[in-house]
């Protein structure tokens, strides 16, 4: 499966990023849309909480040669902050939503860093899976959440072939 179509857009911003820092892969699965980003010489760190996905990130990454690691772990934990000392050049997300993430996201970036986030909107329930409220987005939200940053692409509503409904959401962290 390919990578999705947001982070391909973007691709030109996250090239230009400063590579010294990696770009997280938040929930990343078996790692479609980092792995695409190591093929492409970044660093990417794979977050996801699955020893079995992770493993196949790992046998990717090593066959292939790519920049990048595993980082297997539960990011719901309540109360915890899994970034507290980590600092990104960008943080990947799609097809993921645990609110009480974000602040910890917001702060992961460095200055000037990137978030590429995507996931389904309430609209979705109309289509199937996912339904549950609490990992749907409400109308304008995403947006919201990063309202204060440079939003350099942004799309809410229903996209076609399957139909679904999503949030996208591409963002620069402002500061000097």
């Amino acid at each position: 499966m390919p990578a999705a179509s947001l982070l391909l857009k973007h691709l030109g911003l996250l090239t230009k990023l400063d590579r010294s820092l990696p770009i997280l892969d938040l929930a990343c699965g078996e790692g479609r849309n980092g792995l695409e980003l190591a093929r492409h010489g970044m660093p990417v760190v794979f977050a996801d909480r699955s020893v079995s996905a992770l493993k196949t990130v790992e046998q990717h990454l090593a066959r292939d040669g790519l920049p990048g690691r595993t980082w297997q772990i539960d990011l719901e934990i309540e109360g915890v902050n899994p970034f507290s000392s980590d600092c990104y050049s960008a943080i990947i997300g799609f097809r993921y939503l645990h609110r009480p993430l974000f602040p910890a996201l917001r702060n992961a970036i460095k200055t000037g860093g990137l978030i590429i986030y995507e996931t389904f909107t309430l609209e979705n329930q109309e289509f199937g899976r996912p339904n549950n409220p609490d990992f749907l987005l409400k109308p304008n939200e995403l947006k919201t959440l990063f309202q204060d940053w440079e939003v350099i692409d942004y799309f809410e509503g229903i996209l076609k072939n399957p139909d679904r409904a999503l949030a996208q959401i591409v963002a620069r962290k402002p500061g000097s």
